[in-house]
């Protein structure tokens, strides 16, 4: 069976790590196979949203497989995180907004991978955290760059330092994840999130998400430069046209996806 599942719900393509028996873990295959899948609906007119969850009530990703990392050496463990990272920026870059729907643990690679979504969601039941110092190891796939970037360094350090898991009540404290929601809901929510945002303009999510990802890395001014560009460009299209016609003649917009 395929370690990794999608289905397609109109414009919504839900991505499912399905790995049950290993709690959804990241084998070498696997994360390449992600890759693959998230780069292909990112490139598909058709999809307005991409969700990511885990097969099970148990886990999201539950980490590495850890049996891989064994004996890798210097060589080794350089590749694996460039492999790993290779997945972690193919979701940021994806021009399509990327929601993780956390169903329980997401530890060291896969919290990586949701801190690279867009939004992150949890069930109550969720337990999230980075515990490769516990290991004699370090977060390899962005863990140490991206979540500073979130909830601040110090909030940062104390979870990558430790190793420690926090609930989802804390995560959502500190702005790890955006809503935490009863297990039987977490789907469900994240779905309707989504299609909120599929319901909206293609190329403006693709430009607003641009404008945020690529801003967050530059000074205000070039930040405003940037937003500037990008709404010049936004004027220019039929989306644009379609956008503000439809809201004059009261109507809803009919957007371009195939």
């Amino acid at each position: 069976m395929s370690s990794v599942l999608t289905e397609r719900e109109g414009h919504l393509a839900i991505i499912t790590v399905n790995r049950r028996e290993k709690l959804n873990a990241l084998d070498h295959a696997t994360v390449g196979d992600l890759q693959r899948t998230v780069e292909e609906l990112a490139a598909d007119q058709a999809v307005g949203a991409i969700i990511l969850t885990g097969a099970g009530e148990k886990a999201f990703v539950a980490g590495a497989d850890i049996a891989g990392l064994k004996g890798q050496g210097v060589l080794g463990g350089h590749a694996n995180a460039r492999h790993g990272q290779s997945l972690t920026q193919a979701l940021e870059d994806s021009p399509k907004p990327v929601l993780c729907a956390i169903n329980g643990f997401a530890l060291g690679g896969g919290l990586e991978i949701a801190l690279a979504c867009d939004m992150r969601f949890a069930s109550s039941n969720a337990k999230l955290g980075l515990p490769e110092v516990s290991l004699g190891i370090i977060p390899g796939y962005g863990g140490t760059q991206r979540l500073p970037r979130l909830i601040g360094m110090g909030m940062a350090l104390e979870m990558i330092l430790s190793g420690d898991h926090i609930s989802a009540d804390e995560a959502l404290r500190i702005g790890l994840v955006n809503a935490v929601y009863a297990p039987e809901d977490l789907l469900l929510e994240v779905k309707k999130k989504a299609a909120r945002m599929v319901s909206r303009g293609p190329q403006a999510l693709a430009m607003a998400k641009q404008a945020a990802r690529r801003g967050a890395e530059l000074s205000l001014d070039e930040g405003l430069s940037l937003e500037a560009d990008l709404f010049g460009m936004i004027s220019s299209t039929e989306e644009m046209e379609e956008g503000l016609g439809a809201f004059l003649e009261k109507r809803k917009p009919s957007w371009l996806r195939s």
